[in-house]
Order: structure tokens, then C-alpha cells, then sequence
């Protein structure tokens, strides 16, 4: 087993003011071919928060309580932070570790879950990172997904749990329960993991496996931030299309549940905590929205163990029939190109 000594913590990123709104998006979509109408579109999304989007603060919070929960449990290593697209940024971080004399490294991504964009083009970032840096940049291995570990389970049914005590008596035990993912192209989906369709896999999942805690409510699995051409097919149905379906039906509550996320940014505050939440106004919908996992403190030992567990130092644990995740993705894992 390798012995790592730093941990890497490695997410999206997000602009932190006004001025920063559009020189993010634009680092975003590089090279994908978005109009800008389309980026001023989703930068209303971001200017409604003031230009800040709560991840950054999201990703801080995570990184202390991580360097806290190493510390007070014995495992001796730095946790650095760095964004695909924004500082502090992948390339600054791994130029710290070097100057810092880590070698190797074990990161941490924000993403639960298997696909070209929840986990490839993060490992493509961080190696293409290294190889501007040159030999000497720090070697990077990535934790397993974990959207099926108990540390990440239990925070949500927890949540789930939490959201229903907020609706009035009368309508909570009815509530229905309407898991939400950011959507991605079938294509990508297709694409994800070793022999395609993760992505939904360990959704549909993560999702059975909260559920199995509320027996007594209906489930469905929904997506959100749907972009692109209309032309190209994405997951589907979309959340406020699905509250239509469930006001039709006669629902008359929901509890949206973000099983795709593990902290509040702007997909969660805007698409679910806004857009979902006017629709089932709108729709009279009694409505509440479950917490992401966070900083729980068994998220964050989640992540300790899964370092432990990479080092050869601690059992692998899972929920459910698909068990742990890849440590190594093979060489055609989430690159659609190879399909």
C-alpha cells in the first residue's frame, strides 16, 4: 500500500463576488462553445447570491474540519484544497505540495459519484497539472466514489429525516420523496465508469439506500441544471417537471432531496432552494428541502477512513449489492471518447 503524506481536497469552485461572475463561467465552458447568452442566463443565477456562490465557503468549512478530525485522530498529514475553475486552483495547490516536499498525495474530489464530469475530468485536471509543474510535482491517487458508505448514507437519512419534521403534521407522513442529481448527456452517462451507465447506477443506489429509512413514502429520482443544445439528450425529467407530475397526482407535499451533492452550492441553492421551491409554491406543494451531508462529522470521518483505508490501514466498507467503488480506474473508465 502507498504511504501518502498529504491529503488533496479538489472541487468545482466558484466565483466570490460580482466581478468574478462571468471570468468564471468563461473558465467553465472554455472551449465548449456556450453563447454568451446563455452564460449572462446562468450568471442571473449567481448575481441573485451576490455574485458568491457557496461553495468556496463550503469547501473551507470542510477543510478545517478535516485538518481537526485528522488531528484529533492520529493520521499526520497536511490537507491542501484546490478548484478546476477557480483559485485557489488545482495547479497552485499541487505547486504548495511541492514546495511543501509532499511527494504523494491522496485526493479527496467533491463528487460522489463515477462520470467524465463528476470524476475524469478531475484527474485528467490534477495530471495535466502535474505535468506543467514537471517531474518533480507530487504524484496524486484519488479516494474510491462513496456514494454508498455509511458516512455518507447516514448524514442524508438524517437530513431527509430533519426536512420531514418541518412540514405541518397533517401532510409530513404523505410527503413525497423527490431525490435530485445534476443532470448530465446520456452520453456521458453512457460513458460512466468501466462499462458505462455509473453514474445512474450509484444514483438509483445512493437513492434505495436512503430510502430504505422511509418505507412508508414514494421515491422518485430526479436531475437538475440541465445545459446545452436542446438537441442533445439529457437525463431526464428535470425536478420541476416532476413536481407537475406529482401535483397532478395528487401530492401534496415533497421533500427534495440533493443526493447528487454533498454541499450546498449553486445548483442546490438556486435550482432546488429557488427555481424547485417557487414551481411547487406555485404548484401548492407543501415543500422542504433535505440537507447535504456537509461538514457531518461522519461525513469527515468518512474521508479520514477512506484515506486509512487506501493506506492499507482500514477496512473497506459499503452499502447495498454494488459494493466499494474502483481504488484505480481502468484505462477506458468515464472517457467517452473510447466508447
Amino acid at each position: 500500500m502507498r504511504a501518502y503524506d498529504a491529503a488533496f481536497l479538489v472541487s468545482f469552485g466558484g466565483p466570490e463576488g460580482m466581478d468574478d461572475v462571468m471570468p468564471f463561467l468563461e473558465t467553465v465552458t472554455a472551449g465548449r462553445g456556450v453563447p454568451r447568452e446563455r452564460l449572462e442566463e446562468v450568471a442571473q443565477h449567481y448575481y441573485h447570491f451576490g455574485g458568491v456562490s457557496p461553495i468556496n465557503g463550503q469547501n473551507r468549512a470542510l477543510l478545517s474540519a478535516l485538518r481537526d478530525d485528522f488531528k484529533a485522530n492520529g493520521l499526520d498529514i497536511p490537507v491542501y484544497w484546490g478548484n478546476r475553475n477557480w483559485p485557489p486552483t488545482i495547479s497552485e495547490a499541487l505547486t504548495q505540495m511541492r514546495a511543501d516536499g509532499v511527494t504523494n498525495a491522496v485526493a479527496i474530489l467533491t463528487s460522489a459519484y463515477a462520470g467524465p464530469a463528476s470524476c475524469r475530468v478531475y484527474l485528467d485536471a490534477i495530471e495535466q497539472a502535474r505535468s506543467e509543474i514537471g517531474d518533480d510535482a507530487p504524484r496524486v491517487d484519488r479516494l474510491r466514489q462513496y456514494f454508498n458508505h455509511p458516512g455518507f448514507i447516514e448524514p442524508m437519512v438524517d437530513g431527509v429525516r430533519d426536512a420531514l419534521a418541518t412540514l405541518p403534521e397533517t401532510l409530513a407522513p404523505q410527503a413525497h420523496l423527490a431525490f435530485v442529481a445534476h443532470s448530465v448527456p446520456t452520453a456521458m452517462d453512457a460513458a460512466s465508469g468501466p462499462d458505462g451507465g455509473a453514474y445512474t447506477r450509484q444514483l438509483e443506489a445512493a437513492t434505495e439506500l436512503v430510502a430504505r429509512s422511509f418505507p412508508e413514502h414514494d421515491v422518485t429520482l430526479s436531475y437538475c441544471s440541465r445545459s446545452g443544445a436542446p438537441s442533445t439528450p439529457w437525463l431526464e425529467p428535470d425536478i420541476c417537471d416532476r413536481l407537475d407530475e406529482l401535483a397532478k397526482d395528487g401530492a401534496r407535499a415533497v421533500v427534495v432531496v440533493p443526493i447528487g451533492f454533498v454541499s450546498d452550492h449553486m445548483e442546490v441553492v438556486y435550482d432546488l432552494d429557488t427555481e424547485a421551491a417557487a414551481k411547487a409554491g406555485e404548484l401548492g406543494l407543501a415543500f422542504a428541502r433535505s440537507a447535504t451531508v456537509g461538514t457531518d462529522p461522519r461525513f469527515v470521518a468518512m474521508i479520514r477512513e477512506l484515506v486509512l483505508e487506501r493506506m492499507g490501514e482500514a477496512d473497506k466498507r459499503a452499502l447495498g449489492d454494488l459494493g466499494p467503488a474502483h481504488d484505480v480506474c481502468p484505462p477506458r473508465c468515464c472517457r467517452i471518447a473510447a466508447r
